[in-house]
């Protein structure tokens, strides 16, 4: 991965061009969409990493419902 190793100097210079191109007033919006957009990947990712594991315990955790209860 060529990307890896971007350091101090890459990551300024990242910002430099954003601001460039966006212009100082969107950069804050900006920075809140990708904030959010991360947090749900990562809260989707864990919940299909977990959920796999959450699903099989609660199957073999919960009994079945009698048959007058399920009309």
């Amino acid at each position: 991965m060529p990307f890896g190793n971007i350091g101090i100097g890459g990551l300024v210079l990242i910002l430099i061009i954003a601001l460039i191109i966006f212009g100082p007033s969107k950069l804050p919006e900006l920075g809140r969409a990708f904030g959010r957009t991360l947090s749900e990947f990562k809260g989707a990712t864990r919940g299909l990493v977990n959920g796999d594991e959450d699903d099989t315990k609660k199957d073999a955790e919960q009994p079945a419902a009698p048959a007058a209860l399920k009309e």
